[in-house]
């Protein structure tokens, strides 16, 4: 990808509260970037907490900076002008993680979904948001294709087995 990005945010982050915030967020490839201002208001921090949770965990090997670290253009009003700007935007693996970092309500609430999420993943092999994908409203790609396939190779194996078992 280019450096010199300068299309608009394509797309919306799905909020896990009750949607009280809502971010536009730039829709790249298969998952979406957030400059360091924008993550901070997602989980109502300071943007210097922002900054020192992804120093810590770029210096602490969670995740590389040159996978997770892409420049987008952006082009603001200052005044009467239009400027632009090269600025540093996270993918989901970085907001995900600074997410499980951060001590305040919203960054409580991101971690009790999370939660939730893995718990059930971890129960039941599998995890959907049912609205979304009924309404069509993934992030990227048509998901339900996929997720057909997925659940017809899922009953081949049953039958399979099956067979092998009587």
């Amino acid at each position: 990808m280019s450096e010199n990005q300068s299309r608009p945010p394509e797309g919306r982050i799905l909020i896990y509260e009750d949607g009280a915030l809502n971010l536009q967020v730039r829709l790249d490839g298969e998952t979406v970037w957030l400059p360091q201002r924008l993550i901070a208001d997602l989980y109502q921090v300071s943007v210097k907490t922002t900054n020192e949770h992804l120093v810590n965990i770029y210096k602490e090997g969670e995740l590389d900076s040159s996978a997770t670290i892409r420049k987008f253009r952006i082009v603001q009003n200052e005044g009467r002008r239009q400027v632009s700007r090269l600025i540093d935007h996270y993918n989901l693996d970085a907001i995900l993680a600074v997410g499980y970092r951060v001590r305040s309500g919203r960054g409580t609430a991101f971690r009790q979904w999370a939660t939730a999420r893995l718990s059930e993943l971890l129960v039941k092999g599998f995890t959907l948001d049912d609205e979304r994908i009924k309404a069509g409203r993934t992030i990227g790609g048509d998901y339900f294709d996929e997720l057909l396939e997925r659940i017809r190779d899922i009953r081949t194996s049953e039958r399979l087995f099956y067979q092998k078992i009587t």
